[in-house]
């Protein structure tokens, strides 16, 4: 397998988990994929030591962490978290409940209101709270 079919596979295995933690900071899907192409760009550069390392998906986690902080300080008045963020029907993370036979619309209702309301809170956290829940959590 030459080099370059090596970082194609590693960049396929780890470019969801990075896409994802830069969507949950950056609240923006461009801006994320303009952060992931950074992200992978630093893991080019450091692939002789990150193929075979066991660790390199904290790595990767903690530079896309790193990367989204620095884009955030850089364009802080365009921030917007949660309020962005499409939501997809179904969610294989686990943060919805699976829709059980006996659901009712004023269940879904109730749903989307207690979502609205955890959006809500995390935009009124400040930022050195917010960023490790996120990072937790999501």
């Amino acid at each position: 397998m030459s080099d370059v079919e090596r970082f194609e596979a590693f960049v396929r295995a780890y470019q969801d988990m990075v896409f994802a933690t830069a969507v949950r900071l950056l609240g923006n899907p461009a801006e994320a994929e303009d952060v992931a192409q950074t992200v992978f760009l630093k893991a080019f550069e450091q692939f002789d030591t990150l193929d075979a390392n066991p660790a390199a998906g904290g790595w990767l986690r903690t530079v896309a962490r790193n990367a989204c902080l620095n884009h955030l300080a850089r364009y802080r008045s365009r921030w917007r978290f949660f309020s962005e963020l499409v939501r997809p029907e179904e969610d294989d993370s686990g943060f919805e409940e699976s829709l059980e036979a006996g659901d009712s619309p004023a269940r879904d209702l109730e749903r989307a209101d207690d979502r609205e309301r955890l959006e809500q809170a995390l935009q009124h956290l400040p930022a050195h709270q917010r960023v490790p829940l996120v990072l937790y959590h999501f």
